[in-house]
């Protein structure tokens, strides 16, 4: 029981994780209908600026002291995290508008691989660390209620509490301000929208900026945990089968469906793998995916699409 435990722990603290990688997706396809291919670059050059900022500073400025660096270095990424989402609406989504949706997709490519090339120019193409002080050792927990207790890493802990903290005060910014209320209501229909006097343009930069924002937290963390290299791009292909199994227009389906896939691939790779020859946790989430776009295509939160005629 206390190993299924560790497994199942395990599994949400990972899920966590790809549904905060999700909700960039999710942020992006509801107020443009864009399915953004970029977000794993965004994911990438945010983490470069995380890494790279963070060594920087202590060398200008010539304090030695970790905190005051990583929230320095997490300011000044963040801030280049909304110049990169203010120059993507500016220059390519505004011209964009009302075009097909295999456009808006080749341009989100265009995006994700230039974000590449301008991340490794101005911040090396090297394995960079990110150090925000998480601690690496495991600890146990319900010792008194299972022989040796049941195995925890304190790091994945932090991480998946910093992800929940971040889903839940972005769904407060939806629900309760009125910039998150104009955000739903752009997502619902873009022309009542724009006709009540929403600027759309505005709505945009903001839900780029947002998922700028999300992007850096989830390369922060990413980092953290595997090192800063141009692998970490494809964190977002991870993130793909959460978002078509909670929906693209669901942030509760990001979250649920993150968590869903995170318990699925851990609890199938212990208790299938030996069956089937290992390896499962690769493709496991892909077939339930696949699953998904067979029986239900919208997802389990998704809007149900109906065309009338």
């Amino acid at each position: 029981m206390a190993f299924f435990l560790e497994t199942l722990l395990g599994g949400l603290m990972a899920g966590m994780l790809y549904s905060l990688v999700a909700l960039g997706f999710v942020l992006i396809f509801k107020a443009s209908g864009v399915f953004n291919f970029a977000q794993g670059a965004m994911v990438l050059f945010g983490a470069l600026a995380m890494a790279r900022f963070s060594e920087w500073i202590p060398q200008w400025t010539g304090i030695n002291s970790l905190i005051f660096a990583n929230v320095t270095a997490f300011a000044i990424a963040a801030l280049v995290m909304f110049m990169v989402a203010w120059l993507i609406e500016r220059l390519v989504l505004r011209h964009l508008v009302n075009q097909e949706g295999a456009t808006l997709l080749m341009a989100t490519l265009g995006i994700a691989y230039f974000l590449e090339g301008l991340g490794q120019s101005l911040f090396g193409s090297s394995i960079y660390k990110i150090d925000i002080g998480m601690p690496k050792e495991p600890i146990f927990i319900m010792d008194k209620i299972f022989p040796g207790g049941v195995l925890l890493n304190k790091e994945d802990m932090i991480a998946a509490a910093i992800a929940a903290s971040l889903v839940a005060l972005l769904s407060l910014f939806f629900q309760k301000t009125a910039t998150g209320r104009a955000l739903r209501a752009v997502a619902d229909d873009h022309q009542a929208a724009q006709s009540i006097g929403i600027p759309l343009n505005r709505i945009w930069v903001i839900v780029w900026c947002v998922a700028g924002v999300v992007a850096l937290v989830a390369g922060m963390i990413w980092g953290s945990k595997l090192g800063v290299q141009f692998s970490l791009a494809t964190i977002a292909l991870r993130a793909l089968p959460v978002v078509i199994l909670g929906g693209l227009t669901s942030v509760p389906g990001a979250i649920i469906g993150g968590l869903v896939i995170g318990v699925g691939e851990k609890l199938s790779e212990v208790y299938l793998g030996p069956f089937v020859g290992g390896g499962i946790e690769i493709w496991f989430a892909y077939v339930l995916a696949l699953g998904f776009l067979l029986f239900r295509p919208q997802g389990l939160f998704g809007e149900k699409i109906i065309d009338r005629v």
